[in-house]
C-alpha cells in the first residue's frame, strides 16, 4: 500500500536565518501533540528543543527553522488531497537552560549546559477517511558526542504522530507531557523524575521507554557533496518524507531503547506514572525515547512520544564536609590513626567554603563533649585509645553536612639496632635489634640492606655485595599496627681474603697482549690497587691490559688495601712467557703486471724466519722461501705471507697486487678492396676484451663521412658506409675511440690508404 502526501505545511517563526549543517547538529528532542476542535479540524502543537550557549553572544547555539516544513501523510493508494493551512502561531522560544535538579537542591549542576524550546502550534481539517493521518517534522543531525547511538553524527530525527480513525471517530485529543526534561542529570546520584502526561479525556495512559526514529542524513553537507539537503537522505528533508520510519541504531547490548542510560541496574520508567528513577553511573550524552499510550475502553486511541538528550554529569556538592584522613570506612566515615603522638592536627579539605557559613568540631574526650570552633584545629588528647567526634557545617539550614571523625592513639613502636664485622676479613655484618612498644608486642621486623637484600629475622647476619657505605634500614611494626623505622649506614671496607687474578694468556709471542682479570671480593674503585707487571711498568688499574713488547719470563705481584687499610698481597713468579717472533716481509717483480704478464716473482725479505707460506688470494699456495705465481685474473689480488720462528711463533704480512687488464689495438695503414679475400677490409687489429664504447669514423679528403661503426669487428668495405658506391683511390682519415677496461678513454687517429 503506497502513501501519498496530503499536502506539507510551511510555519514561520521570526528568526534569523543560519546554516542547515550547523542547525540540524544542535536539535536535541522533539515531540507532537494536537487536540480536537470539532467538524474534523485538529490544532497540532509541535516543541523542539536545541542546544544553546550560556554567554548569550553570537555562540548561543543554531536558530530554529524558519519557516518550519511539517508534511501529512494518509496511509491510501491514487489519492492526493490540498489542503490550505494557515499559520496560527509565531516563535514562541523559551530558555530552559541552567535548571537545578529537584532530587537534591544541594548540588551544584554543570554551569555550561543549556537548552532552548520553540513552540509550533497550527490547525489543520483531516477530511473524512478510514485510513490513519501522519503529521512528521524531520532534521538531522544529532550531537557527534551522544554515547549511546551508533554513528550519531548522521543519525538525524523524525518527530511524528499518529491520528488514527478511532481517535477520529472520538473527536479524541492525545496526551500532552506535563514537564520539560531534566537539562542535566547527576552521575551516581538517585534520578526521581516525574516524565508524566496529562489528557483531557481522562484515558488510561502506559508509559514505557521506546526508539526514537531516524530522519534525514548528511545529503547536502560539505560531508556529502553533489546531493541535495531536501531530499530524504538530506539535512533539511522538505518536506518531510513518508512513514514508516527507522528506529536508532543503539550500541548494544550495552544501550538499548529499553535500556538507554545503561547501568547496573539500569534507570527506568514506571509503566502507571511515568516516574523516571534510578542511578545513572555512565557520564556522557544519551538519547531516550519515551512513548504514551493512549487506551480508551481497552482500545488503543493514540500514542505521543518524546525523542531527547539526556546530559549525564558530574555534580559538586553546594556544601561537602570532608578532612586528610589514613581511612575512609563509609562516604562520610573518616579514620586518623596516630602512633605514640597524642596530638593530632586535623586538615579540613571541606568545601564549597564560600557556601559553608557556620562550622564546628566536636570530640567525646573521656565522657564530655568538647567543641572546637578553629577551621583545622589541634587537639592534644589524654591518653591512648579511640576517640569520636565530627565536623558540623551549616548546621541547621538545607545544604549542610557531616563528618563523622574517629581517632585512633596507639603506642609507638620504636626502630634501633646496632652491628658488627672484622672490620679486615671479608665476611657477614650481624644485626642485633634493640627495638621496642610502648605499650604491646612487636609483631614484625624488616630488614632493607643496601643491593636489595631483604629479612624477617629480628637478629639476621646479612653479607653486603659491594663494599662501601651501606644504608640499612629496620622497620617495626607492634600489634597495634604502628610502624617505626630507623636507618643506619655501615661503613663496610674489608680487604679480600683471597687475591684471586686470572690472566688471558700466560705464554705468547712477542709483542703480547695480556689482561689480569682481578677477580678478588671486595673491591672497587676506593681501594688502592698496585700491580707490578715485572718488565718495569706499574698500574693501578683493578683489572690492568698491558702488552709486554720484548721476549723474556716475567713476575707479577698484586697489592690490595682497603681505603680504612686492611691490606693483601700476592705475587706469581715467571708467571708471563713471551716468545721471540719473527718479522714477514717482501717484495715483488714486475711491480705493474698485467693480463698479457701475469707472471710474478716474489723475493723473501722477512727476519728470523725458518718456515715460510704463502697465499695468493686463493687461488694457490706455496712454501717456498721465493716463489713464482701466475695470477689467472686481473684486479687486485692480496698475497698473504706468514713466517714461523724457531720459537714457533708466526707473524703474517699481506700486500695488494694490481694485475692490469689491457687491451690491444693496432690499426693497419692500407688495404686493397678488390674482392680477392686478401685485405679486402679496413679493420684494427688486437685483443679487444674488457673493450667499451667503441666508436670508428673514417673521413675523405673533403671531410665527408665515408664509414662509421660501433663494432671493432667490423670493417670498411671500400664502398660509402658499406652499402653505397665505391670510393676512389686515395688517403682517408681515421679516429677511432674506446675505453680500456678500467674505464679509461682512450683516442687513436690514423690514415687508410685505399690501394687497387
Amino acid at each position: 500500500m503506497n502513501k501519498q502526501t496530503l499536502t506539507y505545511l510551511i510555519l514561520t517563526i521570526v528568526l534569523c536565518s543560519w546554516g542547515l549543517p550547523t542547525q540540524a547538529r544542535h536539535i536535541i528532542g522533539g515531540d507532537l501533540s494536537y487536540e480536537c476542535n470539532g467538524d474534523g479540524t485538529y490544532t497540532f502543537t509541535m516543541k523542539i528543543y536545541r542546544d544553546c550557549s550560556t554567554d548569550g553572544g553570537p555562540n548561543a547555539g543554531a536558530d530554529f527553522d524558519n519557516p518550519a516544513v511539517i508534511s501529512v501523510y494518509e496511509q491510501i493508494s491514487d489519492v492526493r488531497y490540498d489542503l490550505t493551512v494557515s499559520q496560527v502561531q509565531g516563535a514562541n522560544i523559551r530558555d530552559r537552560g541552567r535548571i537545578p535538579t529537584d532530587n537534591n537542591p544541594c548540588l551544584i549542576i554543570p554551569p555550561n549546559v543549556c537548552v532552548q524550546e520553540a513552540l509550533y502550534q497550527f490547525t489543520i481539517r483531516l477530511p473524512t477517511s478510514a485510513n490513519s493521518y501522519w503529521v512528521s517534522y524531520q532534521r538531522c543531525c544529532r550531537n557527534n558526542t551522544i554515547n549511546n547511538l551508533v554513528d550519531p553524527r548522521s543519525s538525524g530525527a523524525t518527530y511524528t504522530i499518529e491520528v488514527t480513525p478511532e481517535a477520529r471517530q472520538e473527536c479524541n485529543s492525545s496526551p500532552a507531557f506535563n514537564n520539560f526534561p531534566p537539562i542535566v542529570i547527576c552521575a551516581n546520584e538517585p534520578l526521581l523524575f516525574d516524565h508524566s502526561a496529562s489528557d483531557s479525556d481522562g484515558d488510561q495512559l502506559i508509559y514505557k521507554f521506546c526508539s526514537p526514529l531516524l530522519g534525514g542524513g548528511l545529503g547536502g553537507s560539505p560531508q556529502a557533496p553533489n546531493t541535495s539537503a531536501s531530499d530524504c537522505d538530506g539535512v533539511t528533508p522538505s518536506p518531510a518524507c513518508a512513514p514508516p520510519y527507522r528506529p536508532v541504531r543503539f550500541l548494544a547490548p550495552t544501550y538499548t531503547a529499553g535500556e538507554p542510560m545503561g547501568g547496573i541496574p539500569p534507570v527506568t520508567i514506571d509503566p502507571n506514572t511515568g516516574i523516571i528513577s534510578g542511578t545513572p553511573v555512565d557520564l556522557g550524552q544519551f538519547v531516550v525515547g519515551v512513548c504514551v499510550e493512549e487506551y480508551r475502553s481497552g482500545e488503543l486511541l493514540s500514542v505521543i512520544s518524546r525523542d531527547f538528550q539526556f546530559n549525564v554529569a558530574n555534580c559538586e556538592p553546594v556544601v561537602d564536609a570532608r578532612i586528610s584522613s589514613d581511612e575512609r570506612q563509609g562516604d562520610k566515615d573518616f579514620v586518623i590513626n596516630s602512633c605514640g603522638n597524642r596530638t593530632v592536627s586535623f586538615e579540613n579539605l571541606s568545601v564549597q567554603r564560600s557556601n559553608i557559613t557556620e562550622f564546628f568540631w566536636e570530640f567525646d574526650i573521656q565522657g564530655t563533649q568538647q567543641r572546637f570552633d578553629e577551621w583545622s584545629p589541634t587537639i592534644t588528647f589524654p591518653d591512648t585509645g579511640q576517640y569520636q567526634g565530627v565536623l558540623v557545617l551549616n548546621p541547621g539550614l538545607q545544604c549542610g553536612d557531616t563528618a563523622n571523625i574517629f581517632v585512633r592513639v596507639f603506642p609507638a613502636a620504636i626502630a634501633d639496632f646496632e652491628f658488627t664485622y672484622d672490620t679486615c676479613v671479608a665476611g657477614p655484618v650481624s644485626f642485633t635489634s634493640l627495638s621496642s612498644s610502648e605499650a604491646g608486642s612487636l609483631v614484625s621486623h624488616a630488614w632493607e640492606f643496601n643491593g636489595g637484600g631483604t629479612s624477617d629475622q629480628i637478629n639476621p647476619n646479612h653479607l653486603f655485595p659491594a663494599p662501601g657505605n651501606n644504608p640499612v634500614s629496620l622497620t617495626v611494626t607492634n600489634e597495634f599496627g604502628c610502624e617505626n623505622t630507623i636507618t643506619k649506614i655501615v661503613e663496610w671496607f674489608p680487604a679480600p681474603p683471597l687475591v684471586v687474578v686470572e690472566p688471558s694468556i700466560f705464554d705468547g709471542c712477542s709483542p703480547q697482549f695480556v689482561f689480569f682479570n682481578n677477580l678478588s671480593f671486595p673491591i672497587d674503585s676506593t681501594y688502592d690497587i698496585v700491580w707490578d707487571l715485572g718488565d718495569g711498568n706499574i698500574s693501578n688499574d683493578i683489572s690492568p691490559r698491558h702488552v709486554y713488547e720484548e721476549p723474556g719470563v716475567y713476575d707479577v705481584s698484586l697489592t690490595i688495601t682497603s681505603p680504612i687499610g686492611c691490606s693483601i698481597s700476592d705475587s706469581w713468579d715467571n708467571w708471563i712467557r713471551v716468545r721471540p717472533s719473527p718479522t714477514a716481509g717482501f717484495t715483488f717483480a714486475p711491480d705493474m703486471p698485467s693480463n698479457f704478464n701475469p707472471e710474478v716473482s716474489f723475493f723473501d725479505e722477512s727476519i728470523d724466519a725458518v718456515s715460510w707460506e704463502w697465499d695468493f688470494d686463493g687461488d694457490g699456495i706455496s712454501f717456498e722461501q721465493n716463489p713464482i705465481f701466475s695470477f689467472p685474473d686481473t684486479g687486485r689480488q692480496v698475497v698473504r705471507q706468514i713466517v714461523t720462528h724457531p720459537s714457533g711463533c708466526k707473524d703474517t704480512l699481506i700486500r695488494f697486487i694490481d694485475v692490469e687488464p689491457q687491451v690491444r689495438y693496432f690499426l693497419p695503414n692500407a688495404f686493397t678492396p678488390n674482392f680477392d679475400s686478401v685485405n679486402d677490409e679496413f679493420r684494427g687489429g688486437g685483443i679487444f676484451e674488457g673493450m667499451t664504447d667503441f666508436k670508428m669514423n673514417i673521413w675523405n679528403r673533403w671531410g665527408e663521412l665515408v664509414f662509421e661503426s660501433i663494432n671493432p669487428s667490423i670493417g670498411w668495405n671500400g664502398r660509402k658506409l658499406n652499402n653505397g658506391e665505391m670510393s676512389p683511390v686515395g688517403v682517408y682519415t681515421v679516429v677511432v675511440q674506446y675505453r680500456n677496461p678500467r674505464g679509461v678513454l682512450i683516442n687513436l687517429q690514423g690514415v687508410a690508404t685505399l690501394i687497387r
